[in-house]
């Protein structure tokens, strides 16, 4: 599965979310690759979906695949729960 986290200027807060999301992955057997960039450089990218701040995220339109907000960076359980929720519903596959 590849997820891009985005944040302002795309090396802070989405390295450390994409960080996270890895580290979530890895322990349910789910391969994450991503990258992190900054909120202009997210239009037009290959990807299963996007992570961002709930701040961030909404100043995204015309995206078409799923757009996952996050209310606190820093709360492992809800990048877990919201993860976890995405592959569900988007049936991906674990590996």
């Amino acid at each position: 599965m590849k997820i891009i986290t985005t944040c302002g200027m795309g090396f802070g807060t989405s390295l450390m979310l994409l960080m996270e999301l890895q580290s979530i992955g890895a322990k349910h057997g789910i391969t994450i690759e991503g990258e992190a960039l900054d909120i202009s450089s997210v239009h037009g990218q290959n990807c299963d979906a996007i992570f961002g701040s709930n701040e961030i995220v909404k100043s995204l339109d015309g995206i078409t695949v799923p757009v996952v907000g996050i209310k606190n960076i820093l709360d492992k359980a809800e990048i877990e729960a919201k993860l976890l929720e995405l592959i569900k519903s988007t049936g991906s596959e674990k590996g």
